[in-house]
C-alpha cells in the first residue's frame, strides 16, 4: 500500500493549494444530482487532514479558502444557467459570476479551517476534526443569514439518501442540517485518521455505519386524508414571460388540473409563475390590459374557479402590484411574489409574499449604484419586488393548515415555519426553469431536508421539475421529473410530532457545535498529557 500512499503524500506536501482546488471540487460531486457521497466524505477527510497539516495559520486560512472555492464554484454551476434566460447582460457574464460568488463563500470554510487550526494546534488529527466539525457548523449557521444568507448547498445535503429512503435524514429531527454537516465531517476526517494510522477496524467500522445509514429503509409510509392535485404544467422558461404564450399556458394548466372523480374536497396546487394574470381589484386599468385574460381580473378569477370545481381550494404562486404615485400618476412601485388561495367562485384568501428574495434575481442590491454601471435584475422589470414578513401559516379549514415557503426560501433551515403556529404541511410552488440540470435535483434534497427537520411533509409544485410529495421523513413519496407536464393525485401525507429541532431550532444546532467542540480541548489535553 505504500507504494500508493507515499507518492501521494508527497506531492499533497509539496503542492498544498492545488491539492486544496482539487479536493474541494471532488467534495462538490458528493451533493445531488450525481450524489458520488463516498467521494464527497473522502475529499474532506483528505482536507482536513491537509489543514492540519498546515505550518501556519495563514496556511491554514488559504487552503480553506481554496477549498471552498472550488467546492462552491462547482456546486453553483447552475447559477450561470439563470444568465441565459434574460437579455438585460451577457450571458457569459454568469461564468464570471460563479466563481465570483465563491470567492466570498470560500471565506467560511478558510476561517472554520483557521479557527480548527488554532485549537488543534501541535495536537493529533483527532483534535482538529472535532475542532473543524465545531466551526464547520458555526460556518454555515452564518453563512444562512450574513448579507441576507445564501446557505445553499449545506455539506449534510450529500447525506441524504436516495429518493424513496431518508439516509441520514433521520439524524435531522434531533440535530439539524448545519450540525449534522459537522458531525458529518468530524467522522470524515477521523475515518482519514483511521486509514493513515492503518487502523483497520477503526476505518471499517465509520464506512459500514455512515452506508448504512445512507441506505436507510423508509418503512412503511402514513397515509394522510386530504387529497391533493399537484401540477406541473412544464412551461419553459424562455417563454413564461412572453404574453403572447399565456393563454396556451393557462390551458395547460387547466387541463392538468380538472378534477377525474368526484370528492368531497380537494387541495390543487399550482407552481410559482403558475398564473401571470394580475387578480387583484384596484390597479390601473393598463396593467390588465397587458396581463389579465380579458382585461378583467373579475373574469380571470372567475375562470380558475371554474377549472378547480366545487370543493376544491387551489394554492398558487401569483404576482401582486404595489401601486403607488410617481409624478402624478398611478403606477407600480414594487411587486410581491405571492401565494394566495383562490375558490371554486373565484374568490381570493390570505396572501403569502415571499420574505427571502434572491438577489440580482428579484431585487438589484444598490440599485442607485449599479443600475447606471448596466446591471440589473435576471428577472424582467424595473422595479423589485417587496419582501414579506416572514414565514407564515395559514388555516385553510378543511384543507388543513398551510405553511408557504416560495421557491428557495425552503433552503433556510430553522426559517420555514411561523413561530407558534405549527401547520400540518408545506406548500413550496418554485419556478426551477433557471436552475440548468444541477439546481433543481440540489433544491428538492434541500425541501427533503426542510420536511426531515421539522416533522412535516412538503409539496412542491414547480413549472418545469422537479415536483414532489414529499412526507415529514424526507422521503419523496411521488414525483414529476423534469421538462415533462403531468399531475400527481394523491393524498397530503400526515405530519410527524413536533421535532427536537422544531422546538429547539438553532440552540440545537449551538449545543452540539459546543458539544464537538468541548469533545475537541478533552481531546487535546488527553493527548498533552
Amino acid at each position: 500500500m505504500d507504494r500508493y500512499f507515499v507518492p501521494v503524500r508527497d506531492f499533497v506536501r509539496n503542492h498544498p493549494n492545488w491539492t486544496a482546488l482539487t479536493l474541494g471540487a471532488l467534495a462538490a460531486f458528493g451533493f445531488q444530482p450525481l450524489h458520488l457521497w463516498p467521494l464527497g466524505l473522502a475529499s474532506i477527510g483528505a482536507f482536513g487532514w491537509l489543514a492540519w497539516l498546515s505550518p501556519t495559520l495563514r496556511q491554514a486560512f488559504l487552503r480553506g479558502w481554496l477549498f471552498g472555492l472550488a467546492h462552491f464554484t462547482i456546486t453553483n454551476n447552475w447559477i450561470a444557467t439563470a444568465f441565459t434566460y434574460q437579455a438585460e447582460m451577457p450571458a457569459v457574464l454568469g461564468w464570471a459570476a460563479v466563481p465570483l460568488l465563491s470567492i466570498y463563500l470560500a471565506v467560511w470554510p478558510a476561517l472554520a479551517a483557521m479557527a480548527a487550526w488554532l485549537v488543534a494546534r501541535k495536537g493529533p488529527l483527532p483534535v482538529f476534526a472535532l475542532a473543524f466539525g465545531a466551526f464547520w457548523i458555526a460556518a454555515e449557521w452564518f453563512r444562512s443569514w450574513v448579507f441576507s444568507g445564501y446557505i445553499w448547498g449545506p455539506f449534510s445535503m450529500m447525506m441524504l439518501g436516495p429518493w424513496d429512503r431518508p439516509g441520514w435524514g433521520v439524524a435531522l429531527p434531533f440535530v439539524g442540517t448545519y450540525a449534522l454537516s459537522g458531525i458529518a465531517i468530524a467522522a470524515a476526517i477521523l475515518g482519514a485518521w483511521a486509514l493513515i494510522g492503518r487502523r483497520w477496524a477503526m476505518a471499517s467500522t465509520l464506512a459500514v455505519v455512515i452506508t448504512a445509514g445512507v441506505y436507510l429503509p423508509a418503512g412503511n409510509p402514513r397515509d394522510g386524508d386530504l387529497p391533493l392535485t399537484l401540477v406541473q404544467p412544464n412551461l419553459k422558461q424562455d417563454e413564461i414571460a412572453d404574453a403572447s404564450k399565456f393563454e396556451s399556458q393557462f390551458q395547460t394548466i387547466a387541463r392538468l388540473s380538472v378534477p377525474q372523480r368526484p370528492v368531497n374536497r380537494r387541495l390543487v396546487l399550482w407552481p410559482e409563475s403558475g398564473v401571470p394574470d394580475y387578480l387583484r381589484e384596484g390597479y390601473p386599468q393598463r396593467y390588465y390590459n397587458q396581463m389579465t385574460a380579458g382585461g378583467d381580473p373579475a373574469f380571470a378569477r372567475a375562470r380558475i374557479g371554474q377549472v378547480i370545481g366545487e370543493d376544491s381550494l387551489l394554492l398558487t404562486g401569483m404576482v401582486d402590484l404595489e401601486i403607488g404615485e410617481v409624478d402624478g400618476r398611478e403606477r407600480a412601485v414594487g411587486a410581491y411574489n405571492a401565494v394566495t388561495a383562490i375558490y371554486p367562485d373565484g374568490s381570493l384568501g390570505e396572501r403569502y409574499a415571499k420574505a427571502h428574495l434572491v438577489p440580482y434575481g428579484e431585487y438589484l442590491p444598490m440599485r442607485a449604484l449599479l443600475e447606471p454601471l448596466g446591471l440589473s435584475r435576471l428577472v424582467a422589470g424595473s422595479f423589485d419586488f417587496i419582501a414579506g414578513p416572514g414565514p407564515l401559516t395559514f388555516d385553510l379549514g378543511p384543507f388543513g393548515k398551510a405553511g408557504m415557503q416560495i421557491c428557495y426560501e425552503i433552503i433556510f433551515s430553522g426559517d420555514v415555519v411561523e413561530d407558534g403556529n405549527r401547520p400540518d404541511y408545506i406548500f413550496n410552488p418554485s419556478n426551477d426553469g433557471w436552475f440548468g440540470a444541477w439546481g433543481p435535483p440540489q433544491h428538492l434534497a434541500q425541501a427533503r431536508m426542510r420536511a426531515a427537520e421539522e416533522g412535516l411533509p412538503v409539496l412542491r409544485s414547480t413549472t418545469t421539475g422537479i415536483s414532489a410529495v414529499i412526507d415529514a421523513r424526507g422521503v419523496v413519496r411521488e414525483h414529476i421529473g423534469r421538462n415533462v407536464e403531468g399531475r400527481i393525485d394523491g393524498f397530503v401525507p400526515p405530519p410527524l410530532p413536533a421535532t427536537w429541532f422544531a422546538g429547539l431550532g438553532h440552540w440545537l444546532t449551538l449545543i452540539w457545535g459546543v458539544l464537538l467542540l468541548v469533545g475537541s480541548l478533552v481531546a487535546r489535553a488527553r493527548a498533552r498529557r
